[in-house]
């Protein structure tokens, strides 16, 4: 338990999680957590989500602004430890884990996903798959190789989490965290965690889904907008092999020659191509920085 204290913090965002908070609480003592490792971060209840954390005595601070990213940036200036766990208030996320994810970070990570394992009726259909191609999204944009980006429950180093700027609202604050480390470390990886039915009204609907994914987007301008021009520039293909399809058809079977729109199928077709191989050799050159970067950083921590 004095372990756990001198290592890490939990920071639960809450914002009307009367049904689950109590819950969440008793199940991180459970399994060892010290009530001056728990940090409630409260977004402005009103359902007396306030009232159940101030009777289990943990500590409890009012969030600065609104939105989860704003709620992690204000528990950072009360945490003291060099790793955090960032888990949701809403009981869907078992905190047995969470010893798990701390021995992994300690192995050299600076973020452990709990990457979620379903059971028939703990999340409809379409959250699953929206979850499912957010994340295939995130795999593309970043060159990651990660089984769910959009988790609520994880251990980050509290020193990566001071490089934010938390400039992403909302649910797309994990897109945030995972992307920074991603592109300047590369040390994230994931274990595999039960997730149960949520307590309480569920505050992530469909069209968070494209926020999120246009958020990715914005990301990948930041991070490695390289990639994300050569990405967009291989779209042309599309235009190109359907215009070119076209031109073939009526050659071969109608004996009409487009020339001209034959020569804008092969222009367009040549410049998709050229953009799609660019865009996977700056991937690779993306993979050879982020070697350079770790291998520096591990140089700089043998010494120190």
């Amino acid at each position: 338990m004095e372990e756990l204290k001198n290592l890490l913090t939990v920071i639960i965002p809450t914002l009307n999680e009367v049904e689950g908070i109590g819950l969440v609480i008793d199940e991180l003592l459970s399994v060892g957590i010290p009530k001056d490792s728990i940090l409630v971060v409260d977004g402005g209840s009103t359902d007396g989500t306030v009232d159940i954390v101030k009777s289990k005595d943990v500590k409890l601070v009012i969030q600065e602004g609104r939105g989860k990213a704003l709620a992690i940036a204000t528990a950072l200036k009360y945490v003291k430890t060099p790793y955090v766990a960032i888990l949701d208030g809403d009981y869907t996320y078992p905190a047995k884990y969470i010893p798990e994810l701390l021995k992994k970070a300690l192995e050299g990570y600076d973020v452990v996903l709990g990457f979620r394992k379903y059971v028939e009726g703990t999340q409809s259909l379409i959250y699953r798959l929206g979850n499912y191609i957010l994340t295939k999204l995130f795999n593309i944009l970043f060159n990651t190789r990660l089984s769910d980006v959009l988790t609520g429950m994880y251990v980050v180093k509290t020193s990566k989490l001071n490089e934010l700027n938390f400039e992403f609202s909302g649910f797309s604050v994990e897109a945030e965290i995972i992307t920074h480390i991603a592109s300047t470390s590369g040390r994230v990886t994931e274990v595999p965690i039960e997730y149960r039915r949520r307590l309480g009204k569920k505050k992530l609907g469909v069209l968070d889904g494209f926020k999120i994914a246009r958020d990715m987007l914005r990301l990948t301008w930041r991070y490695n907008p390289t990639f994300l021009i050569f990405l967009l520039g291989s779209l042309l293909l599309i235009p190109g092999l359907v215009l070119g399809g076209y031109v073939a058809y009526h050659y071969f079977f109608t004996g009409i020659k487009y020339y001209v729109k034959g020569l804008i199928a092969i222009m367009l077709t040549l410049a998709g191509f050229q953009s799609l191989i660019a865009a996977i050799i700056t991937l690779y050159v993306k993979r050879v920085e982020l070697r350079i970067l770790r291998s520096i950083e591990d140089l700089r921590s043998s010494r120190e």
